[in-house]
């Protein structure tokens, strides 16, 4: 290299102030830009998950909707109503009512007998 060439110090050229400073500005939009779409962002989040919150309620409700429908078609059958109306007391004609008392105590103590070793 020649002796001139060494000694030459490489300028470096520094931008004027007006492109610094559209710099600067443009900088600070696109900050401004990317703030305001925090909040849209934070509201679609919460949507979706609104949303998916529905669905699975939506869900349950079809299945709780499909079991009360199988009650009232259950409801439209003889059984059902001979059914509830023993459970109230009822008798049919020329049959009697017999009322056996006790039944929870019998339960328990047949447990019992079970559990306990052989003599």
């Amino acid at each position: 290299m020649p002796m001139a060439a060494r000694g030459r110090r490489r300028t470096t050229r520094r931008s004027s102030r007006s492109a610094l400073a559209l710099r600067w500005i443009g900088g600070l939009v696109l900050l401004a830009v990317a703030i305001g779409y925090v909040q849209p962002l934070r509201a679609y989040r919460d949507a979706t998950a609104d949303v998916d919150a529905r669905r699975v309620e939506v869900a349950r409700l079809a299945r709780v909707n499909v079991a009360l429908e199988e009650r009232i078609d259950e409801t439209a059958t003889a059984e059902f109503v001979e059914r509830e109306a023993r459970n109230l007391g009822l008798v049919k004609p020329g049959e009697r009512l017999f009322i056996v008392t006790g039944i929870d105590e019998w339960k328990h103590d047949r447990r019992a007998r079970a559990k306990a070793p052989l003599r």
